[in-house]
């Protein structure tokens, strides 16, 4: 099985989404995952999935089951 491809930037992208929205949805899990599954992340990238998962668990932010935060 192949590992998911993160499109170049998209983790930028993932952060400021969901630190302006407060919430994190299925399509960012998804690229929280593809992103972790990378084996050459740089110590930029992986502060700011460290970043993301200490707010989840502080409670800043929410992880919600909806596809995409666009209604």
């Amino acid at each position: 099985m192949q590992a998911p491809i993160l499109l170049p930037g998209a983790l930028s992208e993932l952060f400021v989404h969901a630190t302006n929205t407060g919430r994190i949805t299925l399509a960012d899990r998804y690229g929280l995952m593809a992103a972790l599954l990378q084996e050459e992340l740089d110590s930029e990238e992986r502060r700011a999935i460290d970043r993301l998962l200490r707010a989840v668990r502080k409670g800043s932010l929410v992880v919600v089951n909806d596809l995409s935060a666009i209604a």
